[in-house]
């Protein structure tokens, strides 16, 4: 394990004691160039049915509702402003049997230069894709999901970022988003099914108040609330990309 990483100087004036976000979310190192790479190792790849896949969330087209599985019951939608914006909304739709319900809509970051479908380490953006979420963890204790939890202070985190605001408490409540990460793991797990260039460490984290490296984050209660909706039984997975990249 990974501790005291220090951050390069004009990049993130910041010193994390956490491997999570250290490749790919809050530090210098974090769709595969196959698209089915990417899912290979985001998203285990359960049975799919045009009977049984999602035929309706908000905002995605059908080439990004092919890839939702059809065992997922919850579907946390990140939609980014645009390509380059740092910007995005984030809804969990929880499906019923009438249909897909959403849940309120949360105010969020991305990463700083917006939305790529080839992420690699260190390029400021956030992986455009589907992925699953298996895992959580935090510097505070489990506010009450149903996620296997890690309780560490290993996410500590120290420094400034892009706009100045301090990132103290970022990672007081994370999710794994399984993009280049083994699932059923600890988020500061370090493996990288797709190699350490594809970067890694990309979670749902505690906004500090302006853009992250490659992690979408939320505010503290939001945070809180995410944790306790998400239900491993459900199959959760994040769908997150940039509007127009959603609707195709």
């Amino acid at each position: 394990m990974i501790t005291a990483i220090r951050v390069p100087a004009g990049v993130l004036a910041v010193s994390l004691l956490v491997t999570g976000c250290a490749q790919g979310g809050h530090a210098t190192t974090p769709r595969a160039a196959a698209a089915e790479a990417v899912r290979l190792t985001s998203v285990p790849a359960p049975a799919r049915s045009a009977s049984t896949a999602p035929s309706e969330l908000p905002g995605l087209g059908p080439g990004t509702l092919a890839e939702v599985p059809s065992t997922a019951r919850q579907v946390v939608v990140v939609t980014g402003e645009g390509k380059d914006s740092s910007d995005a909304t984030v809804v969990l739709h929880e499906r019923t049997a009438s249909g897909w319900q959403a849940g309120r809509e949360w105010p969020a970051h991305n990463a700083l230069k917006g939305w790529t479908s080839h992420h690699t380490a260190g390029d400021l953006h956030s992986p455009i894709g589907v992925f699953s979420l298996t895992d959580a963890g935090g510097l505070l204790p489990d506010p009450g999901t149903r996620l296997p939890y890690d309780h560490s202070g290993g996410f500590a985190i120290v420094g400034t970022g892009f706009e100045g605001e301090s990132l103290s408490g970022s990672f007081d409540y994370v999710v794994a988003i399984d993009y280049n990460r083994k699932p059923g793991t600890s988020p500061r797990d370090w493996t990288r099914p797709l190699g350490a260039g594809r970067g890694g460490g990309i979670w749902f984290h505690v906004d500090h108040g302006g853009p992250t490296h490659a992690c979408i984050s939320l505010k503290k209660a939001d945070m809180r609330a995410l944790l306790r909706a998400l239900d491993p039984a459900r199959h959760p997975v994040v769908v997150m990309g940039d509007a127009a990249s959603l609707a195709r």
